[in-house]
């Protein structure tokens, strides 16, 4: 275990370092954030000084290695728009984003499993044709379109859900969340389940074409044989086979609901990391993209190691130090 955390903390280490350097030239050729934050009605030594205290003065390379040399620290850069550490800006909107993921998470996976055994032990039934057709279509919906139809219909039209905002929060460890508030539970329901679609739909896909694969196997057959009753068929010796590729989408959607919560976050002014980074954008606020996108791979990787070690756990044949 101790060789495989230190070999992937190395990889991390170097996946990094080519991230930062790629995501830094990358948002360095797209603009000249001065034409942003300068007023053009500025002198041209107002103009000079701005950029020399922005350090926009010096070459890509000497600026990068600079971003380095603070990054080692525990610096990510100084906005530019809000005079203020970028990692500080991004850890403020993080506890709203995390929130917002994990709620569409657990959503997708309460029904999706269940409903995905349903369609899977019933595929030609009318339930499991229903449930099957249902998932196709949340994968089709474009989010930003299910989001205003949410809207449309819980807001302006039955006028039961709030449509923006985070509501009311209460501090928890440090931390502000809506979860424990009943206004902001109100004000959390619709974008999560916004967000949530598309995982639900994967989950429900992913679940039912496993036990259908699962089902006809030798040892579910003997399982049946034995006398077992269905319900511990299903939750011992089916569940236990399927939840392998279960539990990589639900690590892996995680991470890919963190760094694409962007659209919703827009459209129902949820105000977390993608109403920042989109703002970021607009001005070129180069230090909050870069460390933005750092924070968002640094989630992946951490992610997929502690998905590999719940395989272990899951499946005994995989090996921790083999992976």
């Amino acid at each position: 275990m101790l060789v495989f955390l230190i070999r992937r903390l190395l990889q991390s280490a170097v996946v990094l370092l080519v991230m930062s350097l790629v995501v830094f030239t990358g948002v360095f050729a797209i603009g000249n954030p001065v034409d942003s934050l300068i007023n053009p009605e500025a002198t041209e030594q107002q103009r000079e000084k701005t950029i020399s205290q922005l350090g926009l003065d010096k070459p890509l390379h000497e600026q990068y290695f600079i971003f380095l040399q603070n990054a080692v620290k525990g610096e990510l850069g100084t906005s530019f728009v809000h005079n203020r550490p970028a990692i500080k800006l991004i850890l403020e909107r993080l506890p709203a984003t995390l929130e917002l993921t994990i709620s569409a998470l657990f959503i997708a996976i309460l029904f999706g499993i269940p409903l995905g055994l349903a369609a899977g032990l019933n595929p030609d039934g009318l339930i499991g044709r229903t449930i099957s057709s249902g998932s196709i279509l949340f994968f089709s919906v474009p989010t930003f379109w299910a989001g205003l139809m949410l809207i449309m219909v819980f807001s302006v039209q039955l006028n039961w859900l709030p449509t923006t905002g985070r509501g009311e929060t209460v501090d928890l460890w440090g931390f502000r969340t809506s979860l424990l508030t009943l206004d902001g539970l109100r004000h959390l329901i619709l974008p999560a389940v916004n967000l949530g679609l598309y995982p639900l739909a994967l989950i429900i896909r992913l679940t039912a074409s496993g036990v259908q694969e699962t089902m006809p196997l030798e040892f579910m057959k003997f399982a049946r044989a034995k006398g077992l009753r269905k319900s511990r068929i299903i939750s011992v010796h089916l569940m236990k086979n399927i939840l392998i590729p279960i539990v990589t989408v639900i690590g892996l959607q995680f991470s890919v609901l963190l760094a694409f919560a962007v659209v919703t976050e827009t459209i129902f002014a949820w105000p977390g990391m993608g109403r920042l980074i989109i703002e970021s954008i607009n001005l070129l606020d180069r230090p909050v993209i870069v460390a933005y996108l750092l924070v968002v791979v640094t989630v992946f990787m951490v992610v997929n190691i502690l998905v590999d070690i719940v395989y272990s756990y899951l499946d005994p044949r995989i090996r921790i130090g083999s992976m």
